[in-house]
């Protein structure tokens, strides 16, 4: 997790107090961070950013979260190059672990165990960062190439002229492929 997004966007939630049944904590981005997000994102803007975590106390000082994100963007087409506004709505899970615990960065064999299960986000302290955390999560939700809704290639563009001795298969191309 980035310093500069817990510098741009803070919400610390002490750990003192979270057990095993969930502990609720809804928090919302001012519109100067939300500003400051943008740019640090390379977004025209974000007009909304809210989170709401659910936190429960697993084990060994490993929390567990719910978090459900939404936001509302402004993001360039990567087609039109006009900027348009999109709402995100995003749920996921995600596992707060002691960075005491966290073990040496060594090769893991990656499987669909390690695939499937929580992001684990090490912390310090007796306190998380739940505003850059919320930050953290809507810049891995963005759009890499965001299309604004009914944009569309000119025509023409990516085909090329089929040549060779394939070409006689063509006609045979089921539709999709």
């Amino acid at each position: 997790m980035s310093d500069e997004m817990s510098e741009i966007f803070s919400r610390r939630m002490k750990l003192g107090g979270i057990a095993t049944a969930p502990v609720t904590r809804v928090i919302a981005a001012t519109a100067a961070e939300c500003a400051a997000l943008a740019a640090l994102f390379g977004l025209p803007a974000i007009a909304a950013l809210e989170g709401e975590f659910a936190v429960s106390h697993e084990r060994g000082g490993v929390l567990l979260a719910a978090v459900k994100l939404s936001a509302r963007v402004t993001q360039i087409c990567v087609v039109t190059l006009e900027p348009f506004e999109t709402k995100i709505s995003e749920s996921t899970k995600l596992r707060f672990v002691p960075a005491a615990k966290v073990r040496e960065a060594e090769p893991q064999v990656l499987d669909a165990e390690t695939l499937d299960g929580p992001d684990e986000i090490p912390y310090n302290g007796e306190a998380i960062d739940l505003g850059a955390v919320l930050a953290e999560q809507l810049a891995l939700t963005l759009d890499p190439y965001p299309r604004k809704p009914g944009a569309k290639l000119p025509e023409g563009y990516g085909e090329e002229d089929i040549s060779g001795p394939f070409a006689a298969l063509l006609p045979f191309r089921k539709p999709g492929d």
